[in-house]
């Protein structure tokens, strides 16, 4: 859970919120998100997604571009000594990071937002949150 305002820098690292760091050592894997944001997941969470891909019907196009961008983008990493992640340039450019970064908890992966793509989907989503609630089923909150 949580919101926390990060930098990255030139060549790519990030420093990683401190209270996310033990669940993802010591090796996590980062990829391709939804809405332009990068997903970390744990190793754990990883292998779980993993089957849940391999399970899907590969006779559909959309389900093989989805599982070839999903795992091409994929990598292992590991926290440097200062707790940082070094993100690769392709993912980089994906998730559009340049300097000011957000990363948040969402339930069982963390998400890393460039701080301008951030602040639009966030301002979208809550416009619409009340609405969302209200149309889900038995949540209440």
């Amino acid at each position: 859970m949580g919101e926390y305002q990060h930098t990255i820098d030139e060549k790519g690292r990030l420093t990683i919120p401190a209270k996310f760091r033990d669940a993802l050592h010591p090796t996590f894997v980062v990829t391709r998100g939804r809405d332009n944001c990068l997903s970390v997941y744990t190793m754990d969470e990883w292998r779980l997604l993993e089957q849940k891909v391999k399970e899907l019907s590969m006779m559909k196009a959309e389900m093989r571009a989805f599982s070839r961008m999903l795992f091409s983008g994929a990598t292992e990493c590991e926290l440097d000594k200062q707790g940082r992640v070094n993100i690769p340039n392709t993912l980089v450019e994906h998730a559009k990071l340049d300097k000011d970064c957000v990363v948040v908890g969402v339930s069982s992966k963390v998400e890393i937002w460039s701080k301008d793509l951030w602040t639009a989907y966030s301002q979208s989503a809550e416009e619409s949150f009340n609405e969302i609630a209200d149309s889900l089923i038995d949540f209440n909150f």
